[in-house]
């Protein structure tokens, strides 16, 4: 029986060590915090997962909480008229809403992560509540046959080298701020369809809001992402969640008015339901080598963390466990050496170069093709379902999103599908 540990318990390393622990493997995790301080702690992240992501959290019998959390079935955009807040609030340029081929659904982590722990420790895995630093995994490298190290944050992280080839950015390119809340209205263009709702205020920033299950229950994600030094990047210090919530309303009434008329009510849902924070968004060597010689492999998004602007940390994780967990299970009794390991990134780079490649592209202010094409998915449906599906399979932007004769070629076609 080989022997495993997996630092961090988060959405990707909770998934590998649950993957392997029903494969056989005898697992340790290893996490800074217990079950029930990650389930009263605050929240750690905004997570709108797609069909694939979820269709792994399936095989491997984790949806626990797929009939409770509500059913994304689609994906809106807006964009408010540049400069339209200079006199008062903001109009509407552009309004739509695409279609998922499959729902997705958001789940707080904090319910998620610490009922995923729970059930690994009743299926007798091995649980250490101790945060790890680079000497320990040095001790821990010798008596394993491979160590995981998926704990996106501290010290740890530093062991992978940033790959400047694949970060073309060194600042972070958002300021973020995250609000849980209970009392949203619908929206009135589509009251019985839950959806993410994308909202991008030219030269300002962008504001999401998402249905998610909650540890009270069925809520939503109120979640700014301003440009660094504009007017939405306000939060920095803001230690009361109260003048959290209530800047970020007061930002809704000004950029984004017809999200914050139905936000006339809302209240957080817990004290710890705020969070904000910036990083830069980075791709890093997947090798840590230990100062004994030891190898470990980097999971995740301490390997590639892109800005969440496109909605993919959580799917990103999901979709690297399974990579990771189908190449250990496939390795057998072989080292786990270097070669092995870097095989394995590889393998989940195929996917996850095209979300750095789109995460990236968002981030900057869009050419006149991209513009053209969110406001053509106003006219034409079946653009505005194919940019919403692109969610949760990123490599389909390579066939219209990124070149503008692509585009051009591509509209022109919907177009006369449509006249036809």
């Amino acid at each position: 029986m080989r022997k495993i540990l997996v630092v961090g318990a988060g959405q990707s390393g909770l998934q590998i060590a649950l993957g392997l622990q029903a494969q056989g493997y005898e697992v340790t995790l290893m996490s800074n915090r217990t079950a029930d301080e990650i389930r009263t702690g605050r929240v750690m992240s905004t997570q709108c997962m797609f069909h694939t992501a979820l269709q792994h959290e399936r095989d491997l019998q984790l949806n626990f909480w797929e009939s409770q959390a509500p059913k994304i079935e689609g994906l809106g955009v807006s964009v408010a008229a540049p400069g339209s807040w200079a006199e008062g609030p903001a109009a509407r340029a552009i309004d739509w809403l695409g279609r998922l081929d499959g729902y997705a659904q958001s789940v707080d982590q904090r319910v998620k992560m610490a009922g995923w722990m729970e059930t690994f420790a009743q299926r007798g895995g091995q649980l250490v509540i101790h945060g790890a630093a680079v000497g320990d995994l040095d001790y821990f490298s010798r008596t394993y046959d491979l160590v995981l190290v998926a704990a996106g944050k501290g010290e740890l992280v530093q062991m992978f080298a940033r790959d400047p080839e694949r970060s073309p950015y060194s600042e972070p390119q958002r300021a973020l701020a995250v609000s849980y809340v209970h009392g949203l209205g619908p929206r009135p263009e589509h009251p019985d369809t839950e959806g993410v709702r994308c909202n991008l205020v030219p030269g300002v920033g962008e504001l999401f809001v998402m249905p998610c299950l909650t540890t009270s229950g069925r809520a939503d994600i109120l979640f700014w992402e301003g440009i660094p030094g504009g007017p939405l990047d306000v939060f920095n210090g803001v230690k009361d969640p109260a003048e959290h919530l209530s800047l970020t309303l007061e930002l809704m009434e000004r950029y984004v008015p017809w999200e914050y008329a139905r936000a006339t009510k809302v209240e957080l849902t817990d004290a710890g339901g705020t969070l904000a924070g910036r990083y830069a968004p980075t791709v890093r060597n997947p090798v840590g080598r230990l100062p004994g010689g030891g190898l470990v492999l980097g999971v995740a998004d301490v390997v590639v963390a892109n800005d969440p602007i496109t909605g993919q940390g959580s799917n990103s994780a999901s979709k690297c466990a399974a990579a990771y967990l189908s190449s250990i299970v496939e390795r057998g009794d072989k080292p786990f050496d270097e070669e092995w390991m870097r095989a394995t990134f590889d393998r989940y780079w195929a996917t996850a170069q095209h979300v750095t490649k789109w995460t990236n592209a968002m981030l900057a202010p869009p050419p006149e093709h991209i513009l053209n094409l969110i406001g053509a998915a106003g006219e034409l449906q079946p653009v505005a379902d194919r940019f919403a599906n692109g969610f949760n399979d990123p490599a389909d932007f390579e066939n219209f999103f990124y070149d503008p004769e692509k585009a051009q070629a591509y509209l022109v076609e919907v177009s006369g599908a449509g006249a036809a």
